[in-house]
């Protein structure tokens, strides 16, 4: 699998398909549906008519922050910071709850205008004007750590943000943010902040078809999966081999994480895939007992591919369930570095919804690894039909 080439999961993308803004209506997005050997086309709002009674659809709750900060040197040249993660306090909740100064693992754009000093950004709030300063630390791989301090210590680091950050939408749309993104770069369920980019899978829901859902029967679970910007990275390397995953935080608790043993488990999206999956390979080191509590649940790019016993999804959960419950905090906090490739078999996701994703990416394999090779008539379908690509594009509904 490390030797699958990314030159083998390319494709076209003309410019005039990618969707530059969100359709008017949300669940108005069609459908590409794949069930076998079939593929058809529907509207999202009729999700519900494609899955059975006892099905449960799991959404990553995970709300986007305004994590790109629009910073000026006194010089007046322009810096621009992008939060990736909390570095002190490392904790998302206690970060985004503080009112002193915190520390933010960032991207720095204009990097060479900021050889020393500190950059701010002026905005106000209810008639008072704040500045947020922002200090360049030390670096930490492609990224770099930064403090951030601002006058006045009633408000919150999430305040700030909200207050003077910009929606992160990504870079391929080639515009910048604008008012109706605040709004539809969020799915409708969101509660959790912590992502730098949407789980874009979710942007289609609506009540409508939220209720639509309910009335079918079919039933749904939460994950939180903190998604970063890494999720935009293209594959550079010849080789999957070579390719250095990101990290990204998850949590679910023990009520969530119970229901997964009830029915037939669909994936909103690749993000809520991949922590489902990750969810598994957890239990796997508790029952194998290669589980390291100083650490914490980790799981590391190939460790799947790696010999393992064979055992059953129920297996693992109920690992995983076992150590929340003797777990002081009551919920899993975890890490994946998990790639997903062709080849890699699925232990407790049977159904994916996901948007359609860019060439050379890790998305792109991860669906060639959930739809084998049928990938590349879902993709040539949807060109030759008009479909919207990424973030703000079309859906899709994979029942191998």
């Amino acid at each position: 699998m490390k030797h699958i080439r990314i030159e083998d999961y390319d494709y076209d993308l003309p410019e005039d398909k990618i969707a530059r803004y969100p359709l008017a209506e949300r669940d108005n997005s069609r459908l590409l549906v794949s069930t076998g050997e079939n593929l058809s086309e529907d509207r999202f709002y009729n999700l519900p008519e494609y899955l059975s009674p006892g099905d449960i659809l799991v959404y990553n709750n995970s709300r986007v922050v305004k994590a790109r900060l629009l910073m000026r040197k006194e010089s007046g040249a322009m810096i621009e910071v992008f939060c990736l993660e909390p570095h002190l306090p490392i904790d998302f909740d206690r970060n985004f709850a503080s009112t002193r100064p915190v520390r933010w693992k960032c991207l720095i754009g204009n990097l060479k205008k900021w050889k020393s000093g500190n950059v701010s950004l002026l905005f106000t709030h209810n008639e008072k004007q704040y500045t947020l300063t922002a200090t360049r630390l030390e670096k930490s791989g492609e990224s770099w750590i930064v403090e951030f301090g601002w006058n006045h210590g009633e408000l919150a680091f999430s305040d700030v943000l909200s207050l003077a950050g910009r929606v992160p939408i990504p870079p391929y749309l080639e515009r910048p943010d604008e008012p109706v993104d605040t709004l539809r770069y969020q799915t409708i369920y969101c509660n959790t902040d912590g992502s730098v980019a949407a789980p874009t899978a979710g942007l289609h829901f609506t009540e409508r078809v939220l209720n639509g859902l309910t009335e079918k029967g079919v039933a749904s679970a939460s994950i939180t999966l903190h998604v970063s910007a890494g999720t935009f990275r293209p594959v550079k390397s010849i080789s999957i081999a070579d390719h250095e995953m990101h990290t990204e935080h998850f949590y679910i608790t023990p009520e969530e994480l119970d229901s997964l043993k009830k029915g037939r488990v669909i994936a909103v999206g690749t993000t809520s895939l991949r922590t489902l999956e990750s969810i598994y390979w957890i239990g796997v080191s508790i029952i194998e007992r290669k589980f390291n509590p100083a650490s914490g649940p980790y799981v590391s790019q190939w460790e799947p591919y790696r010999p393992h016993r064979d055992i059953s999804a129920y297996d693992a959960i109920c690992a995983v369930d076992a150590y929340i419950r003797s777990h002081p905090s009551g919920i899993l906090e975890g890490r994946t570095s998990l790639i997903i490739v062709p080849g890699y078999r699925f232990r407790v996701v049977k159904g994916l919804i996901t948007n359609f994703h860019q060439p050379r990416s890790t998305l792109l394999l991860l669906v060639a690894a959930f739809a084998g090779e049928k990938w590349k008539e879902m993709y040539k379908f949807a060109m030759e039909n008009g479909f919207r690509f990424l973030s703000y594009g079309d859906s899709s509904l994979i029942l191998p």
